[in-house]
């Protein structure tokens, strides 16, 4: 019985469905020999560092993750990094696969004036920020100005903007990262606003998401409902509007028209504005808009401008992947023809479609790749000791054993204080448990 060895980088949700997948595929035939290779201590990506905290349902995903990793043939290699520990040449000539899978972590920028200022940063900075990832616990978050300014019309926007606008206390359950939540109380942030460029029907939110902003026991949620009445009405002509962009105009209606409470905190949305230019001396102190209108479907500028006077300017208008060496990258993508990159080399998640999808995406797009691989055995190889290359290498190894000793001491941290775990966000106090 032939088995296949197949090296998957990046422990994220892509990484553990194309292992499920290939698990899946498993016969008296055919099995898999898989080692999940991943640069933090800790895997499961984005699961852990990118789904907001105060979402723990999503999360609990990472339940299927663990029965994965814990199945026959699968091993974990946490904590080694690919082009220092190991490099892309040395995997295609000992797997007989490999799965790219390391997902998309640089914030595309705005390209506009004054972006680099102190207090312009990315949502690609902020979201792992306030989740405890070890890279950016130390990063400089100013909150003292009053007004914040978010600019994207996703999920991720709102899970930003929803951060910054509610009472901290209501983080306190949750297993956010202990710095941002002390970061957060100090804030003087007060209102935070929400741009769109396009209008309220080209919105990328999803209607589970916006039907959750009411339920915010501090923070007033405002859009102008006469924006959300334009937006139908221009949908009228249409034959037929998809599911998803009516229940998404349906939850916005709602919040429109919601009786407004006295909360001394605000997040407003705002649509069909373009941002122009960042402004102040060394560190942000207004952003320039342009008003947009929508004339038959098409988005187009107006000579109008407005100021929004603000300290901290936050975008979150998409990712792209951070290229590896030795694999072709343009765009911010791996390129790749339906999931193949070259001979034995293949492609899932973010890195291969780019940043769109829920979580669950992830998972038909992983079995359409492995049946891909699949296709594509020949012999096996010899299969390969990546434990003992790199120890050889000097390289501290977490696998799943030691992931399992950094998971039970912060879940354990966290039940003294009422929470889902307290992460650990320096890694040589992650390193020293073994």
């Amino acid at each position: 019985m032939p088995t296949y060895s197949v090296a998957i980088v990046g422990a994220g949700p892509a990484g553990y469905f194309a292992a499920q997948a290939l698990q899946n595929l498993e016969n008296e035939d055919l099995k898999f020999q898989i080692d999940m290779i991943e640069r933090l201590p800790t895997p499961w990506g984005l699961v852990r560092s990118g789904v907001a905290p105060d979402h723990p349902k999503i999360k609990s995903v990472s339940k299927v993750f663990e029965k994965i990793a814990t199945s026959e043939g699968f091993q974990l290699f946490c904590n080694v990094e690919l082009g220092k520990d190991l490099t892309v040449k040395e995997l295609k000539e000992s797997y007989d696969a490999i799965i790219i899978a390391t997902g998309s972590s640089i914030g595309r920028k705005l390209g506009i004036p004054g972006e680099d200022l102190i207090g312009s940063i990315s949502a690609s900075e902020f979201v792992p920020w306030y989740n405890g990832h070890p890279d950016f616990a130390n990063l400089d978050i100013t909150l003292e100005s009053k007004e914040a300014v978010v600019i994207g019309a996703g999920n991720v926007a709102m899970d930003v903007a929803r951060i910054l606008a509610l009472e901290p206390s209501e983080l306190e359950p949750t297993d956010t990262a202990l710095h941002a939540i002390e970061n957060l109380y100090r804030s003087n942030i007060r209102t935070v606003h929400i741009f769109g460029r396009r209008g309220p029907e080209h919105a990328a939110f999803t209607s589970p998401e916006l039907r959750e902003l009411p339920k915010l026991e501090h923070t007033n949620v405002t859009i102008t409902e006469s924006d959300i009445l334009q937006a139908q009405e221009r949908l009228q002509s249409k034959e037929e509007v998809e599911k998803e962009i009516k229940s998404n105009l349906d939850a916005m209606l709602a919040i429109s028209q919601a009786e407004k409470k006295n909360h001394q905190r605000e997040l407003n949305f705002h649509f069909l504005a373009t941002p122009l230019e960042i402004r102040g001396n060394t560190r942000v102190e207004e952003i320039i808009f342009r008003k947009n209108i929508v004339v038959n479907g098409d988005v187009l500028p107006t000579d109008e401008t407005f100021t929004i006077k603000t300290g901290l300017v936050i975008s979150a208008i998409g990712y792209q992947s951070e290229p590896l060496a030795e694999i072709p990258y343009e765009n911010g993508r791996v390129l790749n023809k339906n999931g193949l990159v070259e001979e034995n080399v293949f492609v899932v998640g973010w890195a291969k479609r780019g940043p769109s999808g829920v979580i669950g995406t992830n998972k038909s797009d992983a079995a359409e790749v492995v049946k891909l691989l699949v296709s594509s055995l020949k012999s096996p190889k010899d299969l390969i000791n990546l434990e003992s290359l790199l120890k050889k290498r000097s390289v501290k190894i977490v696998n799943q054993g030691f992931w399992q000793t950094i998971n039970a001491s912060e879940i354990a941290a966290g039940e003294e204080k009422g929470k889902p775990r307290i992460k650990f966000v320096n890694r040589d106090e992650m390193l020293s448990l073994q």
